[in-house]
């Protein structure tokens, strides 16, 4: 009773201090001479192995061919939006919530992850069609060439490859969130070349986003290339490493795609559900302008290309990055086009380093070009504290808007508050 009693103590005491030793259960159990070295070897097989501030909680079996690692990440968000013509608008949000699952499965050479979003709030980089996010098997032979299978981010933009709790800002840009395509299910092959001189990926997909697939026999391609010549800059935002020599990243992204557009003799139109903010809601180029495309009484499929060419740039505790966006959109019947553009460019820097770190970003939107008055612009400053990397920080902003095509909100404030763990 005795020894049942002292190893649930050491148990309550190794899981407590997990976060800051390096040694696992077993290896403490043996080393209070609680447990025999036959038993160390048969508990390390299935054992909590250890936990990493950002990586979760890891359970592995010994010969390492199988691996589970589980986590989580909180952002809670306030709100005040101070609009120009309309009523002023306040709220709490818990913005995300998200619980992952991530690991290998009979070689290192398997990997998986599963990620969903726990929040009745959907954030709008995986819409509304479902709460799970990513669920993929990616399988790496030799990292210069990789295969995954299943729903995650489509690689096209950087700031969407990046995480979303990885920012310098609150969120996301307005900008980068007019075009993504985001989450959807497909096959994708992609890798590194030259020790990440060359980051690529190609893959095909449903092209009807998130947890769709597709009654169609129509496809959405992309395809991504970026170059590092100084060594590739991490997809994470500001420069928390100091990097002691300028490193730059250029690359640039391709996406196709066919949505079908329907129009009623009354002239109501409505698109094929897709991708997030970018085709889905208002806010994105194709959601404002597939109107000006819609002709009574025809349905037709719009057949959709985007580009994208982005830079990112660390050195000093100073940080760039930048992305230039071009959509096209033209009916396979009436040969009605659409035409977009946009981009954003944000700095930023460290103060202090590794905790206080300013930044500027600068949005634009021309969801039509061949329409006048329908600009929407906004510029922002932010603030953030880091008390451990991104996996805590507080952060701040104040973004000033204006948006010519609105007739109620042509101007207006916000100001935006959000404390993130990563556990």
């Amino acid at each position: 009773m005795k020894k049942r009693i002292v190893v649930a103590g050491l148990l309550a005491t190794a899981v407590v201090c997990q976060g800051a030793q390096a040694k696992s259960l077993e290896d403490i159990l043996k080393d209070k001479g609680v447990i025999t070295e036959q038993d160390y070897k048969e508990v390390s097989k299935s054992a909590l192995s250890n936990y990493q501030l950002g990586s979760g909680f890891t359970f592995k079996t010994d010969d390492d061919r199988f691996k589970l690692s589980l986590g989580g990440r909180l952002q809670t968000r306030f709100t005040l939006t101070d609009n120009d013509l309309k009523q002023d608008v306040d709220k709490f949000e818990v913005k995300r919530m998200y619980i992952w699952l991530k690991g290998n499965a009979y070689s290192k050479d398997l990997t998986y992850k599963v990620q969903y979003n726990m929040a009745a709030n959907t954030d709008s980089q995986s819409g509304s069609n479902g709460n799970l996010l990513e669920a993929f098997l990616n399988y790496a032979p030799v990292n210069e060439f990789q295969v995954e299978a299943g729903q995650d981010i489509i690689p096209w933009g950087r700031q969407i490859i990046t995480s979303s709790g990885a920012y310098q800002f609150v969120d996301r840009s307005f900008a980068e969130n007019a075009f993504i395509p985001a989450y959807d299910i497909g096959l994708n092959l992609h890798g590194n070349l030259g020790k990440d001189l060359v980051e690529y990926s190609a893959g095909v997909y449903n092209g009807t986003g998130q947890n769709t697939t597709r009654s169609t026999n129509t496809l959405a391609f992309n395809g991504r290339i970026a170059f590092s010549p100084f060594g590739a800059v991490p997809y994470s935002e500001g420069d928390f490493d100091q990097t002691p020599t300028p490193k730059v990243t250029v690359g640039g992204s391709y996406f196709l795609n066919a949505l079908r557009l329907s129009t009623t003799s009354a002239g109501a139109a409505s698109l094929e559900k897709s991708y997030g903010d970018g085709y889905r809601n208002s806010g994105g180029w194709l959601g404002k302008g597939y109107s000006y495309l819609a002709t009574s009484g025809v349905s037709e499929n719009l057949n959709i290309q985007e580009q994208e060419a982005d830079l990112a740039f660390r050195w000093m505790g100073a940080s760039l990055d930048a992305e230039y966006f071009l959509g096209q959109a033209e009916g396979d019947t009436t040969g009605k086009e659409l035409r977009a553009q946009g981009y954003y460019v944000q700095a930023g820097y460290f103060v202090i380093p590794k905790r206080l770190q300013l930044a500027m970003r600068f949005n634009y939107v021309d969801p039509n070009r061949d329409v006048s008055n329908d600009l929407h612009t906004e510029t922002q400053g932010a603030i953030s504290y880091y008390f451990n990397n991104h996996n805590l920080k507080l952060q701040g902003d104040v973004t000033s808007g204006h948006d010519q095509a609105s007739s109620n909100n042509k101007d207006y404030m916000e100001y935006r508050l959000q404390a993130q763990v990563i556990f």
